[in-house]
């Protein structure tokens, strides 16, 4: 019945498209994604790469498997996969009492490489490798070509594990050295690395065609398999065809819809979301930006003209708590940006609105950038280059503005001065949602809550604030296990997290925090009290960061003591000193990359480092990931070997009818251990002092 489903809808699609007397598609469709996530043919993948910034959610389904994924183009020559797989003929566990019914989730990381663009003779060539990291289920590795020719794009390839289980040819490898000749069975542990199996035992070639029909929404596809589903985890499948039959058809530019016929015998069908990071904006409402009508005033400022200045500085630059002052033949302006993500925005208003009602005698204009009373940079621009500008030039005579920046200037003693005063008191609410993906009692668990937030400024350098958190709806009653991990030695830093989200209602953060700028690109921070939902204690961080330099370097130093479950106010006896020396580095060969490269002691007293490499998209989504490796063994560790993690991090801008410059974050961790853990520090200089970069916002 399943096969006549499949070949009647297949019927239907060519016959359309044969029908079809012009394309209805603005423009090709691109690359669409394969059952395992990331651009392929079903089974097997191809050379093709997406845009640059693109990022699909896929699922797919069939009898012995779901398979959900995310796929995200990080560069035009890289392709990132994560995936989970419900296995549905196996268990999460023997024991019903830890899991139930729920059936087995496997993780997986893939990776893929493009190794040159495809051109007139030569096809675009990739190499990848399927489950790179985990039980190696599916674990592959694969050398491939993709050519174009009209509709018509011809796939081959060689795959290792499971792409080359059938073995239909041999290993090439085999002749340089026989440990390739054999691959090690069996499934190792979730979220460890394993490299020693790469290219190893049977291979098999493989291939496929995608026929791009005159019909545009619909692409075909064909593809023969190197697997044969001998030793798959759902058991020993019956494979009565390599060749595997599908269709891809494009709702629209944000959403596909799949259906397959595979092995002879198995429908498979689906469906892909996707967006492109560098695409992303939204349109704002917001004041139109001051047109220049100047109305030069005497030398001494005037009050009526400064009072209409300050309030258009705050609403319509976005510089919260302007100070304006005259010194010399200088105006100086200072405020927070609190509107505008690309700060050069709220300076180019802030120089209009100066410039309309600026006194005769100034030729030079210095707008100071501020957040949390830090000053963070300084443009200074020469009025009548400015002027000039502004009224227009002659054509051909058009010159390039006067202005720079530099570090912060305090204009110390100034003949006037006229400020809005900032206010000291600031609080608010916002939405929480704890989650985790993948766990042995539920495959989705989430806890939503409500978190009410107050700061104060006691002075202009001490703030005290702090958090209170009330849950509102979780699933977290499913955790059937709460004990030490048996295959860990460590002290339980992290893994007592079960425990902390029982608290209905709890302070999540209570602490004081001194903040100082010492100058030539130093700055520093001190702080106390409940520093994160698990520990309280002391620190205090020290940043260099010179202006618009692709470099910084911090260090923080931390002594902690783990907050008690049952009444988080208290403490348990567990201690910690932990710090860690930072560096930061922006490769000029990668356009908008961050990496962050830590060493130091954690929270459980071991001793190593961490390396975070983060990328920035047009839009200002930042998707990053990072490692840790300390002197615990991976038998002292447990489960997982090391720390990993993934996370996107979003401008709220994004989701707003208004500007603003608050950002969320989406964390994902395959598997929470104890080793390589830090202090989750509410204030980070780095992030507080990003209006440095000229790049970075």
């Amino acid at each position: 019945m399943k096969t006549n489903m499949l070949l009647s809808l297949l019927a239907v699609c060519v016959a359309a498209a044969c029908q079809a007397q012009a394309a209805t598609w603005g423009e090709p469709i691109g690359p669409s994604q394969s059952d395992f996530g990331g651009v392929g043919l079903m089974q097997v993948p191809t050379a093709r790469m997406a845009k640059e910034g693109e990022f699909s959610l896929n699922y797919r389904d069939n009898d012995q498997y779901r398979f959900y994924s995310a796929s995200l183009m990080l560069f035009p020559w890289l392709e990132t996969t994560v995936r989970y797989t419900d296995v549905r003929t196996r268990l999460y566990s023997r024991v019903e009492g830890f899991s139930g019914d729920q059936s087995y989730k496997d993780k997986a990381f893939d990776i893929k490489l493009r190794l040159w663009q495809e051109g007139y003779w030569l096809p675009e060539v990739a190499l990848g490798t399927r489950d790179l990291g985990g039980t190696g289920l599916f674990d592959s590795e694969y050398l491939v070509a993709t050519k174009a020719w009209g509709p018509l794009d011809f796939t081959l390839g060689i795959g290792w594990g499971y792409l080359g289980n059938s073995g239909n040819i041999k290993n090439p490898f085999c002749s340089y050295d026989d440990k390739f000749c054999h691959r090690r069975g069996g499934f190792g542990s979730a979220g460890s690395v394993n490299g020693d199996e790469l290219f190893k035992g049977p291979a098999s070639i493989f291939g496929g065609i995608e026929y791009q029909t005159p019909w545009q929404p619909l692409r075909l596809k064909l593809e023969y398999e190197g697997n044969d589903y001998q030793g798959d985890y759902a058991g020993r499948l019956e494979q009565r065809s390599k060749v595997n039959v599908g269709a891809v058809y494009r709702l629209t530019d944000w959403a596909d819809i799949n259906a397959s016929y595979e092995r002879g015998n198995t429908f498979t069908f689906g469906f892909t979301l996707r967006s492109n990071f560098n695409a992303l904006s939204t349109r704002h409402l917001d004041n139109s930006k001051p047109g220049y009508r100047p109305q030069p005033q005497p030398e001494i400022l005037q009050h009526t003209a400064v009072a209409n200045q300050l309030t258009q500085l705050k609403y319509n630059a976005g510089l919260d708590a302007p100070n304006l002052q005259v010194k010399g033949r200088t105006l100086y302006v200072t405020g927070e940006q609190v509107k505008y993500r690309d700060t050069q925005q709220g300076v180019d208003r802030a120089n209009i609105i100066l410039m309309n009602d600026l006194p005769e005698n100034i030729d030079t204009l210095r707008v100071t950038q501020t957040r949390y009373n830090l000053p963070q940079v300084t443009t200074e621009t020469n009025v009548s280059s400015l002027r000039q500008q502004l009224e227009g030039y002659p054509l051909g005579h058009e010159q390039p503005l006067a202005q720079r920046r530099v570090d912060p200037v305090d204009p110390g003693k100034t003949e006037q001065g006229y400020y809005i005063e900032k206010g000291r008191l600031s609080y608010g609410l916002s939405p929480v949602l704890n989650q985790s993906v993948g766990g042995p009692e539920s495959f989705y668990m989430y806890q939503a809550g409500i978190n009410a937030n107050a700061d104060y400024w006691l002075t202009q350098h001490l703030l005290v604030g702090g958090g209170l958190f009330a849950n509102l709806a979780n699933n977290y009653d499913k955790f059937n296990y709460d004990g030490r991990p048996i295959d860990s030695s460590l002290p339980r830093v992290r893994t007592h997290i079960r425990d902390y989200v029982k608290n209905n209602v709890y302070v999540n953060n209570l602490q004081a925090n001194w903040f100082q700028h010492f100058g030539n690109g130093f700055y520093g921070q001190m702080y106390g009290g409940y520093l994160e939902t698990m520990y309280g204690g002391v620190g205090a961080e020290v940043l260099y960061r010179p202006l618009d330099a692709s470099w910084a370097v911090g260090v923080d130093a931390n002594y902690v003591k783990q907050r008690d479950w049952d009444n988080m106010m208290k403490f348990t006896n567990y201690t910690a000193p932990t710090g860690h020396l930072t560096a930061y580095w922006q490769p000029w060969f990668m356009n908008n990359v961050l990496v962050k490269m830590s060493v130091g002691e954690y929270l459980a007293k071991d001793k190593g480092g961490t390396i975070d490499v983060s990328k920035r998209f047009d839009s200002g989504v930042t998707v990053g990931a990072y490692a840790t490796l300390t002197n615990v063994s991976g038998d002292e560790y447990g489960e997982g070997d090391f720390t990993k993690g993934f996370y996107i991090s979003v401008p709220m801008d994004l989701f707003t009818v208004t500007h603003n410059r608050g950002r969320a974050q989406v964390n994902w961790t395959p598997l929470t251990r104890d080793g390589g853990q830090m202090l989750g520090r509410k204030y980070q200089l780095y992030d507080m002092t990003s209006d440095r970069d000229i790049h970075f916002r």
